[in-house]
């Protein structure tokens, strides 16, 4: 059976009334954990945060949130070599219960019910869900190994204490991607879109309709991407992506067309849809900044079908200045252009091995 917590226990859940596990967590920083380390820690460098894995750090959680990993979660960063004895500290004197909630359960994949309070390094916690530390020099093969996901593991969620700003330096330091990783990554994404473009129609002209609708999703997931790009906000993994989507503050127009894309059974139409939201994005990447095109879709050749403006890609390019960035392969992209394989992405070290 599903365990549930009691609905007794007075955190609610709607908004106004309802306690978030962001606030959950706040809550037992201040209430519980602070004290006990001020006492039994005093003077000892401390950062604490609720970051890391979890719906509630991007603050999506719900009700259904409850059923697993979701609880009296906590991340506090101390000084190397410090961890083992805070660790014995927070075992011993943690009550058993906070808010109504067990302070020790158990959680996807471990053995045995333990304390929800991870003890670690900022620097352990860097390498850990990133494979780098963006705080010092990176090179744009770093940068293009990171998954958005990874970086809103860091960067979303609350810091409640950092009395050294060293998690708030690292936070800081992924605000977004150096200028021209990012045109690179963007160009990339409209090479993507252009490869597949007039697969989409081809193969439902030709019969394959089921053909055409798989490529149809892959095109819009693309230019889903591309929103997250041109508005230079990190993407969750699949679950989150069209709730975080829809709080781009596109242009209406996209989300849409992007919509139309996936619900139209006539292909003719579902290719004036995708055009439709690509001709809004390239105008909002010219607004971004960026080198656009217009119009951003062209006929391919003498058929009925679309592809990207030729001139887009190579207006990107020609801005890029770093002669790294200049110099690696068009349209390879960032390590979740190139893969969408879970094992993959959820591994820093393999994603970097990947590139």
């Amino acid at each position: 059976m599903p365990r549930t917590w009691p609905e007794s226990i007075g955190l609610g859940w709607e908004h106004g009334r309802v306690r978030s596990g962001i606030g959950l967590a706040r809550d037992f920083w201040e209430r519980a954990i602070r004290p006990i380390l001020d006492t039994h820690c005093p003077g000892m460098p401390r950062a604490a945060a609720r970051v890391g894995t979890g719906s509630d750090v991007l603050g999506l959680d719900d009700a259904m949130s409850r059923d697993h990993d979701w609880g009296l979660r906590l991340q506090v960063f101390v000084p190397r070599g410090e961890e083992s004895a805070v660790r014995a500290v927070l075992n011993e004197y943690v009550p058993q219960q906070f808010a109504g909630l067990p302070s020790r359960f158990q959680q996807t994949g471990a053995a045995e019910a333990e304390l929800g309070v991870d003890v670690l390094t900022v620097n352990d916690f860097a390498t850990d869900r990133l494979g780098f530390d963006p705080r010092r020099p990176a090179t744009p093969l770093d940068w293009l190994s990171l998954t958005g996901q990874a970086v809103l593991e860091v960067t979303a969620g609350a810091v409640f204490d950092d009395a050294g700003e060293e998690l708030t330096a690292l936070r800081a330091a992924l605000e977004w991607y150096p200028d021209d990783v990012w045109r690179y990554v963007v160009a990339c994404d409209w090479r993507r879109l252009d490869q597949e473009l007039p697969l989409m129609a081809r193969a439902a002209d030709r019969g394959d309709e089921l053909g055409s609708r798989v490529i149809a999703a892959r095109l819009v997931d693309i230019a889903m991407h591309l929103g997250f790009m041109l508005s230079r906000r990190w993407p969750p993994y699949a679950k989150w992506r069209g709730t975080m989507f829809g709080r781009l503050g596109l242009p209406a127009g996209v989300g849409l067309h992007l919509d139309g894309v996936l619900r139209e059974g006539d292909w003719r139409v579902r290719n004036e849809h995708l055009a439709g939201a690509l001709e809004e994005l390239a105008v909002l990447q010219g607004r971004a900044g960026l080198p656009s095109a217009s119009p951003a879709c062209v006929p391919f050749w003498d058929r009925p079908y679309l592809h990207i403006n030729p001139s887009l890609v190579p207006h990107i390019t020609a801005s890029l200045t770093d002669p790294a960035v200049a110099s690696l392969p068009m349209g390879l992209g960032s390590i979740e252009q190139i893969s969408d394989n879970v094992d993959l992405l959820m591994d820093a070290r393999r994603r970097r091995d990947r590139l």
